[in-house]
């Protein structure tokens, strides 16, 4: 099952750094070395077993640009799935980002106007910490307004930080058919091992793709930051030639076992009860495999909705 991702914005935006720390596990530092993508590169991801996104990272030079909403016009924008459209923060030609923008929802609305929009205001580390909210929410309000009559959803990220991959994670958990049963299995688990909070990763990437919380945390940002953390530990694991497999984390207040769940995901459990022995959570887990594993294979083969 494949589905079509445009990956769009001005040359310079950050589009390619970002889709190689999401999908080519490159870190942020790394990304300085990228150079322009030309014309379209094509990657396929195969995400949760059978969904497999066909990613179409469309180079932003102006002659690219131009040629996508003429000669390819029909070619890039059938049966897409989502556009994901990237504005540099703090770009000096703002308005023809806009026209390169409103060209993409024409082109949208002629050949795909199903297709879920998304807008990335990127570089906001650039952005003075105390003006970020103001700036994205003014951006915001601007693009939404631009994006009538389709329905727009924004996204302040950084490569920087947490944000870009709980923009994502946001993105691609639309993209999960029947997500809603997967959800509710996960439920049930948390409720079963009496778990706080239970997250459930992508393997490759470590998006976050499902959760469920049975107490309070206020840190909102928390799923994002573990999914940096993990994913840079597991890098570093690898160039040791070790692979991650688990993670136990405890004190006083609290326990959390990252482990491989299915073949296409990691779980994270989470609990405050310390009488509850690291041994029966660890049981728990094994012993829940099966259920999701059958489940992801019949997710993974229906069709979106």
């Amino acid at each position: 099952m494949k589905k079509k991702v445009l990956l769009m914005g001005k040359s310079g935006s950050g589009k390619t750094s970002m889709r190689s720390i999401i999908f080519a596990n490159y870190i942020a530092r790394d990304t300085r070395r990228l150079g322009a993508t030309i014309d379209v590169e094509h990657s396929h991801v195969r995400f949760l077993g059978n969904l497999v996104l066909n990613l179409w990272d469309c180079g932003g030079q102006e002659a690219f640009m131009e040629n996508y909403f003429n000669t390819q016009r029909d070619n890039i924008f059938r049966n897409v799935e989502v556009l994901i459209y990237v504005f540099d923060v703090e770009s000096g030609e703002l308005e023809k980002d806009i026209h390169y923008y409103q060209s993409c929802l024409e082109a949208i609305m002629q050949n795909s106007p199903e297709a879920k929009i998304f807008c990335l205001i990127h570089k906001m580390d650039l952005i003075a910490e105390d003006q970020r909210d103001t700036i994205f929410r003014e951006r915001e309000k601007d693009i939404k307004e631009l994006s009538r009559p389709l329905h727009c959803t924004c996204f302040r990220t950084s490569i920087w930080d947490e944000t870009l991959y709980r923009a994502w994670s946001s993105i691609v958990y639309m993209l999960i058919p029947n997500v809603k049963a997967l959800e509710n299995s996960l439920q049930q688990f948390t409720n079963i091992v009496d778990a706080d909070e239970v997250l459930l990763f992508e393997r490759a990437t470590f998006l976050v793709i499902s959760h469920c919380q049975r107490r309070h945390h206020k840190d909102i940002h928390r799923f994002e930051k573990v999914s940096n953390i993990i994913k840079q530990f597991k890098l570093s694991c690898s160039k040791l030639a070790a692979q991650f497999q688990s993670m136990e984390v405890k004190n006083s207040a609290f326990a959390s076992y990252i482990d491989m769940f299915t073949s296409n995901t990691y779980v994270m459990v989470c609990m405050s009860d310390p009488k509850i022995p690291s041994e029966i959570t660890l049981i728990n887990i094994r012993n829940a495999r099966k259920h999701f594993e059958k489940l992801e294979k019949v997710t993974s083969s229906q069709p979106l909705t």
